[in-house]
């Protein structure tokens, strides 16, 4: 290979360039590099801002999405809102039917409470925070009325469960054949002792072997002879009511027993002091003796 010189100034002669070749294969290569650095770095920039442009539009769409289904949730959940108010209503109307108070104003505020939202949106833009902030409201709200107004059904289910149960139980019928005698409930003179003296239940008048049915459902407390009441039954009806039937000449049932009502319990008689076969029928309520004709109705008749 033929030698290379330069001229130096400094030693004003020509000077041999040595390993040239070498020199030069590092300076094409470094340059190379330094070339393809500057080439990737800028494809590289170019490349991050067009992505970026591109993520940014992706993300305004999608926000935009995004707000329209927050609308739609909205726009559902104030629907249900209002069916739920209905319901709540409905609730409300079947609570009187059930014969439950109605629920006040106050113990609706109490139950349905407020909600305790978390301000962690507040950075996000003011169309969003409040679209995002009225259905998580929506939400609040739906679910304390929907758990108060469960709390409410169950009230009322079991409440009418217990009035089914009470229904089923209450004395109504005149528990059996006869004529009912003029004296009824009431002070009245006795017509044996000749005293005036409280009469606290009906005499029905009928022959002796007249079948006496239980007017509602409960349990046979007492059997037996019980004073001037001669053989008596007695029934325990539940929420405070309890019937007794008294002259009997035989009872076909024995204490302990549950009897459903129309369910025969007793033959009539004239035991006990008596002034001729009949049947004697007291109703209490609570421990105060009622009229027991305000317990009987005349269209429901089981001897027809």
């Amino acid at each position: 290979m033929k030698k290379i010189y330069f001229f130096s100034k400094d030693k004003l002669q020509f000077v041999e360039i040595k390993d040239f070749k070498y020199k030069l294969v590092i300076i094409v290569s470094a340059t190379v590099l330094i070339i393809s650095f500057i080439l990737c770095g800028g494809y590289s920039f170019i490349f991050s801002i067009t992505n970026s442009h591109r993520d940014v539009n992706r993300l305004k769409s999608e926000n935009e999405i995004l707000k329209e289904k927050l609308s739609e949730f909205s726009f559902t959940y104030s629907k249900l809102n209002n069916e739920l108010d209905s319901l709540i209503k409905l609730n409300g109307d079947l609570r009187i039917a059930a014969n439950l108070p109605p629920v006040s104003e106050e113990i609706k505020l109490l139950g349905y409470g407020g909600g305790n939202f978390d301000n962690s949106i507040d950075f996000l833009d003011n169309t969003y925070s409040l679209e995002i902030k009225k259905a998580v409201e929506l939400t609040e709200e739906l679910s304390t009325k929907i758990s108060f107004e469960k709390t409410n059904y169950y009230e009322i289910s079991n409440k009418l469960n217990e009035n089914k149960m009470l229904y089923a139980s209450i004395p109504v019928l005149k528990p059996c054949k006869g004529i009912l005698a003029y004296h009824g409930f009431g002070m009245r003179l006795h017509p044996i002792l000749k005293k005036v003296r409280m009469h606290e239940g009906i005499d029905i008048i009928t022959e002796v072997g007249t079948r006496v049915y239980a007017p509602g459902k409960g349990k046979v407390v007492f059997v037996g002879y019980k004073g001037s009441y001669g053989l008596t039954v007695e029934i325990d009806h539940g929420f405070g009511y309890h019937t007794l039937y008294a002259h009997l000449s035989k009872s076909v049932v024995k204490k302990g027993d549950i009897v459903e009502r129309k369910n025969p319990i007793a033959i009539t008689g004239n035991t006990g002091l008596s002034t001729g076969p009949h049947l004697h029928y007291e109703v209490e309520h609570h421990g105060v003796k009622q009229d027991p004709m305000n317990f009987v109705f005349d269209d429901l008749d089981i001897f027809n």
